[in-house]
């Protein structure tokens, strides 16, 4: 359980986000079909492709919804999720990483091999914002999936003009910060071996828009653990919390007037993100001997600063008599899209859905983790952000961990556009 649940989770705010414009953008760029990076008139062909399976996508989804599964637990979702890869062709492997799946779809020219991530897993109670009653998908993964899936079915439609293969990986257990992982200790990229890995996320700007983080993406996490003991080693911890959440320098979002200017700070070029601290700690009860366990976690960007924030741990807790500071868990990896692919991944996005489409976000969420950092740690890769909002709709609507997620299943067919044209693309090249 994460400390920083007291207001939001770990995984409560999970993207970029336009805030403006008047729906959504859903016409292809009068550039698609001329993109020779794709090849001539396949981009086109994804788009009609695409156009005929979009219904059957939305139904995807909708079956997904209904059937959420918690992370660690997704059986289902793996199942159907197997099923429609191999209906397309695909050869399939399942239980790799607890219930990852894999598709590899080989196209019938060469080319290189390029990997797809699609997370699967649902928000259990305690990571919805406010709390919850159930385990549901409000954080898109559904949709994650289903544009996954619906990338392999367009992708495979057109195979006999594909370059080099793909390699679908439909993780789990991303909401656990586990799933990567544990498909990486189970050899997915030593068996396959991609040369990249690209993903979706789904954030609050318009369906039909994307986001791009050349050289930025995630904060990694740090969690501290202090112990103290004595008569008074309870009160002393409340002291103790509140002097470290003293350091965090961004102030957690309590209405959408603060999501819209967290998002606008986000897309703001040396904004008030270029740098900053979050950090999230609670005491526990006394144990049997008086002593209490101050259990904290930040995240600081830019990365590389976990030194520096350990020393003003260490000079807080110091103030404290017999406090002990340890870091029994390993720190969680930033997830930071390499510079040049995240350009790479912007430049043919707006080729295809136009400029006003892709917008770049320079930093990261403060108070979230995402462990496609671990794939982005072994191989390049780009990791973007998919929009859901609906057109007039507020920006809670479409705001991942929110009670009130809603996203426009529109962006699906969006989705499987931009990131079937940009697979097929880094085959080729």
């Amino acid at each position: 359980m994460n400390p920083s649940r007291s207001k939001l989770s770990r995984r409560t705010v999970l993207g970029g986000a336009v805030i403006g414009g008047a729906g959504a953008v859903l016409a292809t760029s009068a550039f698609a079909s001329a993109d020779p990076a794709v090849g001539n008139g396949v981009q086109d062909d994804i788009d009609d492709v695409t156009a005929e399976l979009e219904s059957g996508l939305i139904a995807l989804r909708r079956d997904l919804h209904a059937h959420a599964e918690p992370s660690g637990e997704e059986r289902r979702t793996a199942a159907t999720v197997a099923k429609r890869l191999r209906a397309a062709g695909l050869t399939v492997k399942t239980g790799i990483g607890g219930f990852g799946v894999v598709g590899v779809l080989k196209g019938a020219k060469p080319g290189r091999t390029v990997a797809y991530r699609a997370d699967m897993d649902a928000v259990s109670p305690e990571d919805q914002v406010g709390g919850g009653t159930k385990v549901e998908h409000l954080c898109g993964h559904d949709i994650h999936t289903t544009v996954g899936v619906g990338v392999a079915e367009v992708l495979a439609r057109l195979r006999k003009r594909l370059h080099g293969t793909v390699v679908f990986v439909f993780q789990p257990a991303e909401e656990s910060l586990a799933g990567a992982r544990a498909m990486l200790d189970d050899g997915v990229l030593k068996k396959y071996r991609p040369k990249e890995i690209h993903a979706l996320h789904c954030g609050p700007m318009w369906a039909g828009q994307f986001g791009v983080l050349p050289g930025t993406g995630m904060a990694g996490q740090d969690r501290p653990r202090i112990t103290l003991t004595g008569p008074d080693a309870a009160a002393q911890a409340e002291r103790l919390v509140g002097d470290l959440m003293g350091l965090s320098t961004v102030g957690f979002p309590e209405n959408p007037a603060d999501l819209e200017q967290l998002v606008e700070d986000m897309l703001t070029p040396d904004g008030p993100l270029e740098r900053f601290v979050t950090l999230f700690a609670r005491a526990s009860e006394p144990d049997a001997d008086g002593k209490v366990t101050v259990q904290a976690g930040y995240r600081a960007w830019p990365d590389g600063r976990n030194p520096e924030i350990r020393e003003r741990v260490a000079q807080i807790a110091a103030s404290y008599d017999g406090a002990e500071v340890s870091y029994p868990e390993p720190t969680y990896p930033a997830m930071i899209v390499p510079e040049k692919d995240g350009h790479a991944v912007k430049r043919h996005l707006r080729r295809v859905f136009g400029d006003d489409a892709v917008l770049r976000v320079y930093a990261p969420v403060p108070f979230s983790g995402e462990d496609f950092a671990y794939f982005l740690n072994e191989i390049p890769g780009t990791y973007s952000y998919l929009g859901v909002g609906k057109p007039d709709a507020g920006i809670e609507t479409s705001y991942p961990h929110f009670g009130s997620f809603d996203p426009d299943e529109k962006a699906i067919a969006v989705g499987v556009r931009g990131m079937a044209g940009w697979l097929a693309k880094r085959c080729r090249d």
